[in-house]
């Protein structure tokens, strides 16, 4: 299972169905994001594709010696453009795909307006999602409820992600849904509406143990996405962001114009993919053996005597140049990362943030929080999420002084706005809300765990908690996931160990149960993991998620509304 290679395979297909010669690719808006994110431009030339276009790009020049492979979502306003296109045609031949199910009424309407007869094919190809790593997918979709329940077009299009999903990867699976939340059971009736509509397209060759779709909602775990993070992709997403593999370094004091926005992206930058995992201290030693290596290299560069060197510089000079760009890149990354952690003093909330939602003792933290928003060095954003840390792990102590840290907020400058996102995020995630028992305050053997853990001290107080989702997979894993609390839609029941299993997230996910499901997929043979969900969050986008689910606004965004550091 591997929905980076799934989309890969498709977008290959395509190519290849258009024979040789010169060709244009014309997307839209998000099947350019679903294609750029698996094929770097490089790779795509490679195959004689010479022209990215934008269906919704006006003025575009007529090419009809260029074959035209068209790549779109199946929206009513691309159906409508696309016969727009047909009816005068700006290339020669035109072979089209769906990135999902297409209605036979909008084929017809494509049908009709094919006066000059330039269309060969028309398919669907279920790439409708964005693959973001090999294991990890997300519809880019911040905000998917209003007042708690569904905004309608977002369901719609959550609807038909997921479903692209299976088809993609090929599965047909059981569904289970968090009990406690209607969003999930909604979400899951719906998918299995059109695995039963399209009954067809889900015939796939049957295993001797079926695949498992568990939908689950993120008010259930508001903590993860609230927290700091210390391993590489996490920790860049969390203090530069992360927007289709894309980072914005304008910001950036002294940047130079070459860097001002770099790609990351695990499929063709090799120190990345080996060090995305890594926590940020083993960074900061695999970052000097790399420019050490580059040194070397730089000087093996300098020495061109002769002939032979001299071709042996031009042969070797393409690897140079980009390892060149990847070091660069890298050091200008790092080096302000640690610019902030150093600014911000992000060690000493970090671990504060950890033990409030993990183990802490209530009077000890309650003094490390005061102290650290009487700090002139501490962002508002931290602030902020300190105290929203503390509403939910002690709404119910009976020493809780949750307005006391308020009003410390409201003296440190926080807006009105702001501090308001305080009790939004108790609405949203928390005891009421939740389903889960996320703190292991009523379960016995994560009661004895956390005392074990408090008497013999952590590995690494800054990564010590652990999303519930990994409980949650533990636990499906073994067959001892819940059925009461994780219903299966309908009668059937899986009697022996899954081993593939779809995690979707309502909500959005973050790159922490990304890094969970890697190291499950890792370190469980047979047992092979893809974890989804709305969005991949950091901290300001998940603000933006909470107040848009408390709120009356409706409809999801794609971006993260800031707030001042």
């Amino acid at each position: 299972m591997n929905v980076i290679l799934a989309v890969k395979q498709y977008i290959s297909k395509m190519i290849e169905g258009c024979g040789g010669g010169m060709k244009v690719l014309l997307m839209d808006r998000e099947t350019t994001s679903i294609v750029s994110m698996v094929y770097a431009q490089s790779e795509i030339l490679q195959k004689e594709v010479y022209l990215f276009e934008r269906i919704d790009t006006s003025g575009r020049e007529t090419m009809k010696h260029l074959n035209c492979i068209v790549y779109l979502r199946p929206t009513r306003e691309n159906i409508d453009l696309l016969a727009q296109e047909l009816r005068m045609p700006k290339y020669g031949l035109y072979f089209i795909y769906f990135s999902n199910v297409i209605s036979k009424q909008d084929v017809k309407i494509l049908a009709e307006a094919d006066d000059q007869e330039v269309v060969r094919e028309v398919q669907e190809f279920y790439g409708d999602y964005i693959a973001v790593n090999p294991h990890v997918f997300s519809l880019n979709l911040v905000g998917c409820c209003q007042n708690l329940s569904w905004s309608p077009p977002v369901l719609s299009r959550t609807i038909q992600g997921l479903t692209s999903v299976l088809l993609s990867l090929k599965k047909c699976p059981m569904i289970r849904y968090q009990n406690s939340s209607e969003m999930a059971r909604r979400l899951a009736d719906s998918v299995r509406q059109v695995i039963g509509k399209e009954a067809a397209l889900f015939e796939f060759r049957k295993t001797d143990v079926p695949p498992v779709l568990l939908i689950l909602d993120r008010r259930d775990d508001a903590v993860t996405p609230l927290l700091n993070q210390w391993t590489y992709q996490a920790m860049v997403h969390e203090l530069l962001s992360i927007n289709n593999n894309r980072i914005n370094l304008s910001n950036v004091p002294g940047i130079t114009k070459d860097l001002q926005e770099v790609v990351l992206s695990a499929e063709h930058d090799e120190f990345y993919s080996n060090n995305m995992y890594m926590n940020f201290g083993e960074i900061g030693s695999n970052i000097k053996e790399l420019m050490e290596e580059f040194q070397k290299k730089s000087k093996s560069h300098a020495k061109v005597e002769s002939i032979a060197d001299m071709k042996a510089f031009v042969e070797t000079y393409p690897q140079f140049k980009k390892m060149s760009g990847t070091v660069s890149k890298h050091v200008t990354i790092v080096g302000e990362l640690s610019r902030l952690v150093g600014a911000h003093l992000l060690l000493e909330v970090s671990e504060t943030e950890q033990e409030i939602a993990c183990q802490g003792d209530h009077s000890a933290l309650l003094q490390r929080i005061r102290a650290l928003l009487a700090s002139d060095k501490v962002r508002h954003i931290d602030m902020l999420r300190l105290v929203m840390l503390y509403a939910l792990r002690y709404e119910s102590h009976s020493n809780n002084d949750l307005a006391g840290l308020v009003d410390a907020l409201r003296q440190r400058g926080v807006s009105a706005e702001h501090r308001a996102m305080v009790q939004s995020i108790l609405d949203y995630g928390g005891k009421k809300g939740r389903g889960s028992d996320l703190f292991g305050n009523q379960d016995a053997v994560a009661i004895t765990k956390r005392l074990l853990k408090g008497l013999k001290g952590v590995e690494n107080v800054y990564t010590q908690h652990k999303p519930l989702l990994t409980t949650l997979i533990d636990n499906l894993i073994k067959g001892k996931l819940k059925e009461a609390s994780y219903p299966y839609l309908g009668t059937g029941q899986l009697r022996d160990r899954p081993q593939d299993i779809i995690v979707f997230i309502i909500g959005g996910c973050t790159y922490e149960e990304s890094l969970a499901v890697h190291t499950f997929n890792k370190t469980m043979p047979g047992v092979r993991i893809v974890l989804g969900g709305t969005c991949i969050h950091n901290s300001k986008s998940f603000l933006q998620e909470v107040s848009m689910a408390i709120s009356n606004q409706s409809g999801a965004t794609q971006g993260n509304r800031g707030m001042r550091s």
